[in-house]
Order: structure tokens, then sequence, then C-alpha cells
């Protein structure tokens, strides 16, 4: 889910048109494994400071055509949970149980 800072950008018409081109270009298909994409990741993060410029926000060299399992993989690591826990396929943390 969006941060608050950039929820308008990502409801943008400008987005839109940019993320559907983007992807379109990609046949949906994900960079990383070959999968179906389903998201526009940027390379470099959009942050607070860098919103509002073009060159971060709708450059299409800083995209990246991704499925829902690499884009968790690239910013909802292992590593950010507790033991016990982990991502599913949606990004949601869910309860495992320990593998004896």
């Amino acid at each position: 889910m969006a941060q608050d800072y950039a929820k308008a950008f990502y409801n943008s018409k400008a987005w839109e048109r940019c993320r559907n081109g983007f992807m379109q270009s990609k046949h949906y298909i994900c960079e990383r494994c070959g999968g179906a994409a389903s998201i526009t990741h940027h390379k470099k993060y959009i942050t607070p400071e860098n919103i509002s410029n073009p060159e971060v926000t709708l450059n299409w060299d800083n995209f990246e055509s991704l499925c829902q399992d690499c884009h968790n993989r690239e910013h909802m690591t292992s590593e950010a949970t507790a033991n016990g826990i982990k991502f599913d396929a949606n990004g949601n943390l869910i309860y495992v149980s320990p593998i004896d």
C-alpha cells in the first residue's frame, strides 16, 4: 500500500497512463522471474523528497515490471518479520508453524 505522501501520485491520471504504457511495453511479464507481472516497481524508491520529480516518478528507465512475489521479495524480505510470521503472496503477514 502506498505511503500517505504518495497516495495522490498513485491515484493520478499521469501515473495511470505512464504505468499502463510501460506494462504494455513489457507485455506484463515479470523482468525477474518471467511470470505474469502486475506491478510497475520504481527502482529508485519514491520518497517525500522526490515525489514531485518526474525523472524519478514517471521515468521508464526507473521502472521494472514485477510479479507480486518478486515485488514482495524486493520490499518485504524475511528479515523484516519475527519468527513464526512471514508474508504471503499478497504481502499480508501470516503465522506459520515452525519447521522441526
